[in-house]
C-alpha cells in the first residue's frame, strides 16, 4: 500500500486523505433515497399481501413487528397480521380499508403508511418468495440484535452498579442464544 513517504506524487497517500469512517456515515445528503424494491422487509410485505391464507398464517406466526427495522414496515406488518389472524382477506385493498377505518390514513403518519403500502404493493414480489424473505428479515433482525447488545453493554459499563454487570451480560447472552435458535429453526423450515 502506498505511503506518505513515496517520491511519486501520484501514489502518495497520507492518513489525512483517507476518509474517516464517520465521514462515510454522517453525510446523509450523499445517501440515495430509500427504494422499497431493494428492501427485504418491503419484499416480504409485498409477497405477504399476495400470499394464500395458509402461507400468510405461517408468516405471521414466524415474525413479530419487532423483527422490522423500519417502523412503517412494522406497522404494516401488524395491520396485515391482524387481518390474517382474524381470517380476513389481507391484500392491499383490505389493509388500506382497515387503516382507514381505524383513522390511521390521515396526517403525516397516515401518509407514510399509505405511501409505504402503495410502494410495497407495486414492487412485484411473488408470494412464492415468502419463505426466503422470512429468513432474510430474521437474519437482518438477528444482526441488529448484536449491535443493540453491544450498545447495551457499553451503556451498562457506564451506568450499572458492578454487582449487576455480569447478570446483564448473561441476560443479553440468553436473549442472543434464543434469537440464534429462532433463526436456525426458520432456516431449517421448523416453525
Amino acid at each position: 500500500m502506498p505511503t506518505g513517504d513515496s517520491k511519486d506524487p501520484d501514489v502518495t497517500l497520507s492518513l489525512a486523505t483517507v476518509p474517516d469512517f464517520d465521514d462515510l456515515t454522517d453525510n446523509e445528503a450523499e445517501i440515495d433515497e430509500y427504494i422499497a424494491a431493494l428492501d427485504v422487509e418491503a419484499q416480504l410485505l409485498c409477497s405477504l399481501l399476495w400470499a394464500p391464507a395458509e402461507s400468510a398464517k405461517r408468516t405471521v406466526a414466524a415474525l413479530t413487528s419487532a423483527d422490522f427495522y423500519r417502523p412503517v414496515n412494522a406497522a404494516l406488518f401488524t395491520a396485515i397480521s391482524e387481518l390474517v389472524e382474524a381470517g380476513k382477506p389481507h391484500n392491499s385493498a383490505h389493509v388500506f380499508t382497515t387503516l382507514q377505518q381505524e383513522g390511521r390514513t390521515s396526517g403525516h403518519l397516515g401518509k407514510q403508511l399509505t405511501k409505504a403500502l402503495t410502494d410495497i404493493t407495486t414492487i412485484g414480489v411473488p408470494s412464492a418468495e415468502l419463505e426466503h424473505n422470512i429468513a432474510a428479515v430474521l437474519t437482518q433482525a438477528y444482526r441488529r440484535g448484536f449491535r443493540e447488545a453491544a450498545r447495551s453493554l457499553a451503556q451498562a459499563a457506564e451506568e450499572l452498579p458492578e454487582d449487576q454487570l455480569f447478570e446483564h451480560l448473561l441476560s443479553i447472552g440468553r436473549e442472543r442464544r434464543a434469537a440464534s435458535q429462532r433463526l436456525a429453526a426458520i432456516r431449517e423450515g421448523r416453525p
